[in-house]
C-alpha cells in the first residue's frame, strides 16, 4: 500500500526529547493533541534522536493522546550508527546492510507502538551503500506492510538515481531555507520534480534567527517588510517562501511552542508574489540574479 505523502507543514520532533525540551510523556501527548487539532498530522523522527530515546517517549505519548493512529503519519529514518549509551559503537558511522535496515524499522515500530511506518528514510548517504541490498530490505518491508513509503534524506541526485534503478524513491528530505537555498539551483529540486519525488525541508528557517550573518542582515529588512504587509511573523514569511516553490516542498518545523506553531501555520493561508519571492532570494544571494 502506498501512503499519501505529506503535502504541508510537518512537525519535527528532534528536540522534543533529551536533545532539546526534554518533554515528559504527558507533555508530548498534549503537544500531539494540540498539533493534530491545529492541522499538523505528520511527525518526523529518526531512530537516533535523543540518543535512541525520543521515538519511545513519543510512542508512549501517542498512545496516551488517544488519537487514532490512522489520523496521523509517522516518518522516521535509519542508517546512522550514533555513539551513545544505547548504542556503544566505536565510532559514528552508517550501516545500510539488509539486517540493519530491517532491525531498525522493527525497532522503530516497537518504539512508536505502531504496526506500520508511513514514511521510512535512509538518514544520510554512505560511501559503502549497496543499492541492491538496500532494495532487498526495503522491498521486504513494503511487502510485509511494515512501511508504506520509502525515501532518503540528504542524498544527491546521483545517489538517488542509483537507488531509482532498483526501487521507487518517493521522498528526499534535504536542507532548504532562505539562508541555505543551494538546492534551488543545484538541480536537486529539479531532479525531484522530474522524478516526482517529494521534497521535505529540514531546518526551514535556516540561520535567520540563529546568527548575525551577512545573509541574515540582508534578509531581515525584506522579510520584516513582508511580515508587516501580510500581518504575520517573520518565520511565517520564511516558510511561505519555501511553500511557493513548484516542487511542493514540505517544511519540517521544529518548534514545540504551540502559539508559535499556530503562527507558522498561517504560511498555508497566502502566497507571496513572484516579485516578493525574488526579493527574498536576491537578498539571500547578495546580488541580483544572473
Amino acid at each position: 500500500m502506498t501512503e499519501k505523502l505529506p503535502d504541508k507543514i510537518i512537525a519535527g520532533v528532534m528536540t522534543w526529547g533529551v536533545w532539546g525540551k526534554d518533554l515528559t510523556v504527558n507533555e508530548m501527548a498534549e503537544r500531539i493533541r494540540t498539533f493534530h487539532e491545529s492541522g499538523i498530522t505528520d511527525f518526523d523522527h529518526a531512530d537516533i534522536y535523543g540518543g535512541y530515546t525520543t521515538e519511545a517517549t513519543f510512542g508512549a505519548a501517542l498512545r496516551e493522546s488517544g488519537i487514532d493512529r490512522s489520523k496521523i503519519q509517522l516518518i522516521t529514518k535509519c542508517g546512522i550508527q550514533y555513539v551513545s549509551e544505547a548504542r556503544p559503537v566505536k565510532i559514528k558511522h552508517y550501516d545500510y546492510s539488509f539486517e540493519h535496515i530491517i532491525a531498525s524499522a522493527e525497532q522503530s515500530l516497537t518504539n512508536l507502538k505502531t504496526d506500520y511506518l508511513d514514511v521510512f528514510l535512509l538518514h544520510r548517504p554512505s560511501p559503502l551503500l549497496q543499492p541492491d541490498e538496500v532494495a532487498a530490505a526495503i522491498t521486504r518491508l513494503l511487502e510485509t506492510g511494515k512501511i508504506r513509503s520509502f525515501g532518503v534524506s540528504n542524498f544527491t541526485n546521483e545517489q538517488t538515481a542509483m537507488l531509482l534503478k532498483y526501487l521507487p524513491v518517493q521522498v528526499n528530505q534535504i536542507q532548504f531555507s532562505a539562508t541555505h537555498h543551494e538546492a534551488a539551483t543545484s538541480g536537486a529540486l529539479d531532479f525531484m520534480l522530474l522524478h516526482q519525488i517529494k521534497p521535505m525541508a529540514w531546518n526551514p528557517l535556516g540561520s535567520y534567527f540563529k546568527t548575525d550573518s551577512e545573509t541574515a542582515k540582508r534578509l531581515k529588512p525584506v522579510v520584516e517588510e513582508l511580515a508587516k504587509k501580510y500581518e504575520v511573523g517573520t518565520d511565517t514569511i520564511l516558510l511561505n517562501w519555501i511553500l511557493k516553490h513548484p516542487a511542493q516542498i514540505a517544511p519540517v518545523v521544529g518548534t514545540t511552542d504551540v502559539n508559535r506553531l499556530k503562527s507558522q501555520l498561517k504560511a498555508l493561508t497566502f502566497s507571496m508574489s513572484t516579485i516578493e519571492w525574488f526579493e527574498i532570494y536576491t537578498a539571500a544571494l547578495g546580488h541580483k540574479v544572473p
